[in-house]
């Protein structure tokens, strides 16, 4: 057969001498170099255009895919390596939880918390019990594997969702769609574990009479555990890194190393005592936040977790993208992508609508944050976790960890077009119902002279039920904000700049519904 790459190779006197691998391995060089340029082409110019940076990083995964055969290699199978895909997603996640919860500003009451606990306690287990329901009874799944895939596709994403949710540390928290998104990605990476262990239990042979203990172990001990831990290891970190940056041991240039390092440990420490890590690494980086806030670490450790967290999404889109194969996505078969398509399109932007009914929500920020479940690297995860438990045979295992690929291309895909007109949308309703004083950029009843297009330039309407403006930011070491909302939004910390606005009320020119100008929330900036 003709080796078309033999007319590149120059002929050597040593035969066999040096050769790197065969072409398929050499081109993981190639697609990992030509990965990253294009993320940060991706990254740079995905603000205000109807694509994502995961978009971009799936098609690239899917030429690779296309590729590797023809070069005479083998793609990556998902059911022989899932312990590659686990333990990837599983540190992507961690690192994507902690800078996450250093983003958020709100301070810690229900009132402030109140959408995103609805997404929790009501959206996510009504999902899982109609995707147990449908995997039952529709793809004939037993009912351990049902439960599985409920659990796997139970959580939305913190890493794909984030372009959604709010912006870094000290940007405008303006809407309660973007914190409920971001709060509700936080959380539901380690809510989902329960009924993924749920169902493990279940293909094991029954509950062998240890419901009560799933409940005690797995359920209550975990979940609050994870949550103190992660209280108190962040905490202690925040202090331990201010500590050594104002006595000199440790330079300002490395504060990008330091989120890692700290969830890390963090993630580790929790598992060690039995309690959910995913759950500990978003409450660590709320403690990490809330420990001094206005120290000038807190923007670089910021900083290069999303770095991290930006590199860790292109690593698992392209993986996953690349081990994509017509068998593979036949899998599920007509059922399965029937399923795929009503968690998108029905099954969870109405357990959404129903979670935020007689939430105080306007109907159409109901409509987002129940629409925008994206669904991505935490699936993933648990999807690699049902194939290695061995709990499934292979072949019902494999279903499972193929549907959950096909709803998080879907998503990717779905969402990603979607979420630009989508945020756009949303903020010229807001404007048009004077929760805004300033006309979404672009805006053509935006009129010159005056902040908001002839609106009135003071600030929003409390009375509309827009935010209130506030000034103040949070004193050093406190645990919530001082200077917040009735609804717990902190103000930037220049509350007037940009605004035209006195009180600081409108929306910074650029600013758009995610709650930061494009090159603002650019981690490589």
């Amino acid at each position: 057969m003709f080796d078309a790459f033999s007319i590149l190779r120059p002929s050597l006197a040593a035969d066999p001498g040096f050769h790197p691998g065969s072409h398929a391995e050499v081109l993981v060089f190639v697609l990992a170099g030509a990965g990253l340029l294009i993320a940060t082409i991706a990254l740079s110019n995905q603000g205000g255009r109807t694509f994502t940076s995961a978009m971009v990083y799936l098609l690239l995964g899917g030429l690779a895919a296309a590729a590797i055969p023809v070069l005479g290699g083998s793609p990556f199978d998902p059911i022989e390596d899932a312990s590659i895909l686990e333990h990837l997603t599983e540190v992507v996640a961690i690192i994507a939880l902690f800078g996450t919860g250093m983003a958020v500003d709100r301070s810690l009451t229900w009132r402030a918390w109140r959408h995103a606990l609805r997404l929790l306690i009501i959206a996510m287990p009504l999902t899982i019990a109609v995707v147990v329901l449908f995997g039952w009874g529709a793809m004939g799944l037993s009912i351990g594997a049902a439960v599985m895939l409920g659990g796997a596709i139970a959580p939305t994403d913190p890493v794909l969702a984030g372009d959604l949710g709010i912006g870094p540390p000290g940007e405008p928290d303006e809407r309660d769609t973007s914190f409920a998104l971001t709060a509700e990605a936080g959380f539901n990476d380690g809510l989902a574990y329960p009924f993924v262990i749920a169902g493990i239990m279940i293909a094991h042979g029954g509950d062998d009479g240890n419901v009560l203990g799933w409940l005690l172990s797995d359920v209550l001990w975990a979940i609050l555990a994870g949550v103190v831990a992660g209280a108190v290891l962040g905490r202690l970190a925040a202090r331990v890194v201010r500590e050594a940056r104002d006595r000199g041991y440790m330079k300002e240039y490395f504060d990008a190393w330091v989120g890692v390092g700290v969830v890390l440990g963090v993630y580790g420490l929790t598992e060690l005592i039995d309690a959910y890590g995913f759950i500990a690494a978003f409450v660590a980086g709320i403690a990490f936040r809330r420990y001094e806030r206005d120290h000038e670490m807190q923007a670089g450790t910021h900083r290069g977790a999303s770095v991290f967290e930006r590199l860790g999404e292109l690593a698992v889109v392209l993986f996953a993208a690349s081990m994509l194969t017509i068998d593979g996505l036949g899998t599920p078969g007509v059922a399965g992508w029937g399923l795929v398509l009503l968690v998108i399109v029905v099954i969870r932007p109405a357990a959404g609508l129903v979670a935020t009914i007689g939430s105080g929500m306007p109907l159409r920020d109901r409509a987002f944050v129940s629409f925008f479940g994206v669904r991505g690297v935490g699936s993933l995860f648990y999807a690699s976790v049902v194939v290695t438990s061995g709990a499934l045979p292979e072949e019902e295992a494999a279903v499972v960890l193929w549907t959950v690929v096909a709803l998080t291309v879907t998503s990717i895909v779905v969402h990603g077009l979607a979420g630009d007109p989508a945020r756009r949308w949303l903020d010229r309703a807001a404007y048009e119902a004077g929760e805004v004083a300033e006309a979404p950029e672009g805006d053509d009843s935006r009129e010159g002279g005056g902040a908001g297009g002839g609106s009135d330039a003071s600030g929003p309407d409390p009375d509309r039920g827009g935010p209130t403006p506030h000034d103040g930011r949070p004193e050093a070491g406190d645990d919530d904000p001082v200077g917040c909302d009735a609804d717990g939004r902190t103000a930037p910390e220049d509350a007037s700049a940009g605004t035209g606005s006195p009180s600081g009320g409108g929306r910074p020119s650029g600013v758009t519904h995610g709650g930061a100008p494009a090159e603002a929330r650019n981690p490589f900036a």
